[in-house]
């Protein structure tokens, strides 16, 4: 079964939540128009990827540091607070799938710590997957904390088997692997790399697991950035390309079928085929006839690890 895709790369309205999601329900509206049935936006995108913490000294901007976090706390997505409710309903609308980069924020236990997540929205408007990244690298560590298992998980939607891994955790070998033993037919790297060396690893991917790929960046230039961003013009200049997006998607036999699509704020359609991949697996299926069970093994804890919560004994 065919299904077109929709790989979004336009910029958010960096630190404005509602504004961000509001803007989408519009792009969706505009690639369900288009045919699309599965859409996919970048990493963190609600309410923007802390490109900052790439540019601040640590211990160094401590101040500009604190109230641009401050910012990115009070506009992070709580979903026990239904704040993708106006996106869930827009799923159900127009009966498609959404794979969405958000800043989380988990108001039932300390209400403070972020976390960098995937969600995946079926076209019932139904939550059906949320992810965690469960290492974030290098400064991305002063923004948020780490994930657990829980989220590594494969879920059913019209267009196939579907799984997600953000940016960097694509290159976890045994993370990779929990999801190929889960039958993936695509899998998504919601990602701010968009380097030639990231389209390497991504085309590997889709050679080794027998499945179609997308990557996605958000292209976002100096001058996407709202002035009511703190320090803007310190960090930022209006004509640099902060980053260049080069959104793809490469097929099961680890060609690329669709972009990239560099330095354009817009959408890469594409189309996909779940048979495809399946076939693909006919001949190295690396969880199944290739995976050598009496000599490899992989346990993977799936439960959900909360923080360090007060009990009154």
């Amino acid at each position: 079964m065919v299904n077109k895709i929709a790989v979004i790369q336009k910029p958010p309205v960096m630190l404005q939540r509602d504004a961000t999601i509001t803007q989408m329900l519009d792009t969706i509206e505009e690639a369900a128009t288009q045919g699309a049935t599965l859409l996919v936006f970048p990493e963190a995108y609600i309410p923007g990827y802390p490109t900052w913490v790439w540019r601040l000294k640590p211990g160094g901007d401590m101040a500009l540091s604190s109230d641009i976090h401050a910012q990115l706390r009070v506009n992070a997505v709580d979903l026990a607070a239904g704040h993708l409710m106006p996106l869930q309903d827009a799923a159900a609308l127009h009966d498609v799938t959404l794979v969405v980069g958000i800043n989380e924020i988990d108001s039932r236990y300390s209400g403070t710590t972020l976390y960098n997540s995937v969600v995946t929205i079926g076209p019932d408007g139904a939550l059906l997957n949320c992810h965690r990244k469960l290492m974030p690298t290098n400064p991305e560590r002063m923004i948020w904390g780490m994930g657990d298992g829980s989220g590594l998980r494969v879920v059913d939607t019209p267009a196939g088997r579907l799984g997600s891994l953000i940016c960097w955790e694509c290159y976890m070998p045994l993370a990779r692997h929990a999801l190929y033993a889960q039958a993936m037919d695509i899998f998504v790297n919601p990602t701010w790399d968009s380097s030639d060396m990231r389209l390497a690893s991504l085309i590997h991917i889709a050679r080794e697991g027998g499945c179609w790929v997308v990557g996605t960046a958000t292209a976002i230039q100096g001058s996407d950035i709202p002035d009511t961003f703190p320090g803007r013009d310190q960090l930022y200049t209006p004509e640099e390309w902060i980053n260049e997006g080069n959104a793809v998607i490469v097929d099961p036999s680890g060609r690329i079928a669709a972009g990239p699509l560099n330095r354009e704020k817009g959408i890469l359609y594409g189309e996909i085929d779940m048979e495809a991949a399946r076939r693909a697996r006919r001949s190295l299926d690396v969880s199944g006839h290739y995976g050598r069970p009496d000599i490899f093994s992989l346990t993977v804890n799936r439960s959900h690890q909360p923080p360090a919560v007060f009990v009154d004994a």
